[in-house]
């Protein structure tokens, strides 16, 4: 970790020279997510390989570049898509992204993910805003030597999704009329979709939807001082005593229809924090 600092200042110092603005917001937009992004304006686009010590995103679903722009009239950074662990990546690579957002400016992080519902009473399309996590990716970003310079030795983790944030984004989709719930995310490393056995034990020990991102994300923005809001679009449903063969095509499909919903909550999140700061 205690060379991430200058890789850190070396990676802000391109995008500033691309797009030379403090961002108030940063958001990461998960797997068939990304139309989200139309809605930034004077926007600049950032493909991550021109950005240094950034990794390429290979996965499905995942463009793989920075949006800078503004949204809502707000100054937001997007991830348009993200690195993940079963694409070999180590955790403190795929987490990099997070420590940028931090320095150029993004107080709050928007963290959006495509996953399977583990929660009888959910359905695919169904938004959950976590309220909180499990790790069951047997790694963790913050391994190694502590830079204090990024966050402390020990962060809390008692409220890594800050509440307040949850609560807002629970009265929008009652507004706009559409389904959300809040609940537990595990995260599992992958790539394989989990057997039957395995959902099981997942639902038993306390989850209610499972990925394979977000929360190394969200341990590295707890440890960098960030407010997180974490959003997950349920797309498939992995209850093991019905279950349906998942493919890549399908789950995309329902993450590309529920992208209204995930807009309007990201959309209402990004006016509060700037309303909250006074830049709006």
């Amino acid at each position: 970790m205690l060379d991430q600092y200058d890789q850190i200042t070396a990676a802000c110092d391109v995008i500033a020279q691309r797009w030379p603005h403090r961002p108030k917001v940063g958001i990461i937009l998960g797997s068939g997510l990304g139309e989200a992004a139309s809605g930034v304006t004077e926007r600049v686009e950032i493909p991550y390989e021109d950005i240094p010590h950034f990794a390429r995103s290979t996965a499905h679903g995942h463009t793989g570049q920075l949006v800078c722009g503004m949204l809502e009239g707000v100054p937001v950074v997007m991830l348009e898509g993200r690195m993940h662990a079963y694409e070999g990546y180590p955790l403190a690579q795929i987490t990099f992204p997070v420590r940028v957002l931090q320095r150029l400016g993004a107080d709050l992080l928007v963290v959006t993910n495509a996953c399977g519902g583990l929660n009888p009473h959910y359905r695919a399309g169904d938004i959950m805003l976590i309220d909180d996590h499990i790790n069951l990716m047997q790694d963790n970003p913050l391994v190694g030597i502590n830079d204090e310079r990024l966050g402390p030795r020990f962060p809390d983790m008692s409220a890594p999704y800050t509440m307040p944030l949850i609560d807002r984004a629970l009265e929008v989709a009652r507004r706009e009329n559409f389904v959300a719930h809040r609940g537990v995310y595990v995260a599992v490393t992958g790539p394989n979709l989990e057997t039957r056995a395995e959902y099981r034990f997942l639902r038993g020990i306390g989850a209610d939807v499972v990925g394979m991102s977000t929360v190394p994300e969200v341990i590295v923005a707890v440890h960098a001082g960030l407010k997180v809001l974490g959003i997950s679009v349920v797309t498939d449903m992995c209850l093991p005593d019905a279950l349906e063969v998942a493919t890549v095509e399908k789950i995309l499909d329902v993450a590309r229809s529920a992208e209204p919903k995930l807009r309007a909550l990201i959309e209402a999140a990004v006016r509060d924090a700037a309303a909250e700061a006074g830049v709006i």
